[in-house]
């Protein structure tokens, strides 16, 4: 019953850890940087948005606008050391993607990573000397399903957003780390001598002694074994 008892807690504790980990380390799917912008679409026209995102979820924190990829895709950006998780939820930016600016944040997600605040009277963000764009980096765990660039995000213009992608990008390559062995202590590479033959050659030779010393004696130049005397000079 012990044993049973024990073997069912190391089953329950292995199941668990196993769960408590399971999700929690995302396959890179894309890796890279880009210029980020921001905005907050919740149809009142208050920052110029044309109605709510194109994904028909409602505006929110962590909703992302990208020019080319799937709609749903999932990701975190990267700023200053500050790390924020985000989804595709609409199209965007337009025209400023044609000079490089890739992705546009929620204001919301763009006032955490500046240290600003978000207005929400305005749509924007207050507090960061109004500026409006920041060089992130970003990672991709998880492609959305429908049209879309699975890769290096493109310009709105090329319309790369309302075509099916069946060639994602490959994963980029991450190197296993290097592993050093440990030198040999001296003398390692001999075999080692177990200790029970050890201790059996140490009394092997104690004994070959013993009978050595009793057995033989030098009489009168002549060598003795026992009473008999084998040579005589």
């Amino acid at each position: 019953m012990l044993t049973a008892a024990l073997v069912g807690a190391l089953s329950i504790g292995a199941a668990t850890a196993a769960h408590a980990d399971s999700g929690t380390d995302k396959k890179v799917l894309l890796k890279g940087s880009t210029t980020a912008s921001y905005f907050w679409d919740d149809s009142s026209g208050r920052a110029g948005d044309t109605g709510l995102p194109a994904s028909g979820k409602p505006m929110q924190k962590r909703l992302a606008a990208s020019p080319s990829w799937p709609l749903m895709t999932e990701g975190y950006v990267v700023y200053k050391g500050k790390k924020m998780p985000f989804f595709v939820g609409d199209r965007g930016p337009g025209t400023p993607s044609s000079s490089g600016v890739m992705l546009d944040l929620d204001a919301k997600t763009f006032a955490d990573l500046t240290g600003g605040r978000f207005n929400s009277s305005t749509l924007g963000v207050d507090g960061v000397g109004g500026q409006g764009h920041i060089k992130v980096g970003y990672i991709i765990t998880k492609w959305g399903n429908g049209p879309g660039k699975k890769n290096y995000p493109v310009a709105y213009s090329t319309g790369a957003y309302a075509r099916v992608d069946h060639n994602p990008a490959k994963p980029p390559q991450v190197a296993a780390p290097k592993t050093v062995s440990p030198k040999p202590a001296p003398g390692a590479d001999l075999p080692a001598v177990p200790v029970s033959d050890k201790k059996a050659a140490e009394s092997s030779d104690a004994l070959n002694g013993a009978v050595l010393g009793a057995g033989l004696a030098i009489v009168g130049g002549g060598v003795m074994v026992g009473r008999k005397l084998l040579l005589q000079r």
